[in-house]
């Protein structure tokens, strides 16, 4: 049976723009992705521009690129739509969406058993002040 809800994952989607693609044009890519992203019923949780920097290899004669990552909360009919858009997208060069909400929990869970393991050891009830005298 199949399921008819969608439950809202966290995904980073990093893409990376021809290296001679003014900022203006890249603001208005960068809106255009949030307005799919808020029509969709998601929501863009931050957008950092990492800059220029050189690519590992060679993509479409490009040696360089402009380095966007946004951090997207929604669904999965959501990032196949922004996946989508960021394919027939002449400027974009290369891009990847990677789901981080089961690394976080899994971060969370790791510092959770960290912080337990830090606590110190409870320390002994202390008796009225007297000590037990040894009989020979």
């Amino acid at each position: 049976m199949a399921r008819t809800y969608e439950t809202n994952r966290v995904y980073e989607l990093m893409f990376i723009v021809r290296p001679d693609m003014v900022e203006e044009e890249q603001d208005k890519l960068i809106s255009t992705l949030e307005s799919a992203v808020s029509s969709s019923g998601g929501k863009v949780k931050s957008m950092e521009r990492m800059g220029k920097r050189r690519l590992a290899y060679t993509v479409r004669r490009f040696h360089d690129g402009i380095y966007i990552l946004l951090t997207v909360e929604g669904g999965g009919a959501l990032i196949h739509e922004l996946e989508r858009r960021l394919r027939v997208t002449e400027p974009v060069i290369k891009f990847l969406t990677v789901r981080i909400d089961e690394e976080q929990k899994r971060l969370d869970k790791i510092k959770k058993l960290r912080e337990a393991r830090r606590k110190p050891a409870p320390a002994p009830a202390e008796t009225g002040g007297e000590t037990a005298a040894v009989t020979a």
